[in-house]
């Protein structure tokens, strides 16, 4: 399938990580410049290596992507979400993704390859349209400080959902 000039590969990813560090009424985030959910706010994550915990997967995917370390033992795991995605050949795969939040970290945050433009934004003024489709249902009881495990329906490369971002507040991930 093209995108404009340019082919998109339909990675299937099984397992990711996605981080948000949080300040005081503020969150961390950055604009995908490639892949899925390209020109986007997004945190910081990717894709968990075979044997790798989710934990250090997403260290290593924030230094990666920002620069910035923090330690395994300082992830708040704040949700569990499956995205159920379909390929343009109608062909599905599930992605688990472990989110966490982190108060604690050390270094400068510096745009990257894969993610630019990082910003601070408060709370309640997050640019929900300029996010990923699921994220806008997901992210704010995160921010309410809920726990959740979520199931999202997603179409071709991301774009749009197929149908209600189901959530379920859960007391702990223990």
């Amino acid at each position: 399938m093209s995108y404009g000039e340019v082919m998109l590969e339909e990675k299937i990813l099984l397992h990711a990580t996605l981080v948000f560090l949080m300040k005081p009424k503020k969150i961390l985030m950055a604009k995908k410049a490639r892949k899925i959910g390209a020109g986007l706010w997004n945190g910081y994550g990717g894709g968990i290596n075979e044997g790798e915990d989710s934990r250090v997967a997403a260290v290593r995917e924030l230094e990666e992507e920002s620069s910035l370390h923090t330690d395994p033992k300082d992830l708040e795991k704040v949700a569990l979400i499956d995205f159920y995605n379909t390929k343009t050949d109608g062909t599905k795969f599930i992605c688990r993704v472990h989110v966490y939040f982190a108060t604690i970290w050390s270094g400068g945050v510096k745009e990257t390859e894969e993610m630019l433009q990082p910003t601070w934004f408060y709370l309640d003024k997050l640019p929900l349209d300029e996010m990923m489709p699921a994220d806008r249902e997901w992210l704010p009881p995160l921010l309410a400080g809920k726990k959740i495990i979520a199931k999202a329906y997603y179409g071709p490369f991301q774009k749009e959902l197929l149908g209600v971002v189901e959530i379920k507040e859960v007391a702990s991930f223990d």
